[in-house]
């Protein structure tokens, strides 16, 4: 049994974690991004757990913006969405 995981491109973490991670409040999604680079996800900037809140396309982007309310600081995701994609950030109802 492996003792690490791969939750995204470059971040592996203790098995255990994971799950952890998972019951977090925005971390529903933790580990099913693991073609992602870290440098993708919005996630922590929200306060959610790292590998949460894939920005890695403009679709992923508008999706991050529609789900940004479950995480523990939604302006955290919009500004990382704004910072990728500045059309999307200032006009959040795309």
């Amino acid at each position: 049994m492996a003792k690490k995981v791969q939750i995204a491109q470059g971040v592996k973490i203790a098995r255990g974690k994971e799950e952890r991670m998972k019951e977090r409040a925005g971390g529903s999604n933790v580990g099913e991004y693991k073609h992602v680079s870290k440098s993708d996800f919005a996630g922590p900037s929200g306060g959610a757990p790292q590998g949460s809140y894939p920005i890695n396309t403009e679709k992923r982007a508008k999706a991050a913006l529609a789900y940004a309310h479950n995480a523990p600081n939604p302006e955290g995701i919009r500004r990382a969405v704004a910072r990728k994609y500045p059309t999307l950030g200032k006009d959040n109802k795309n």
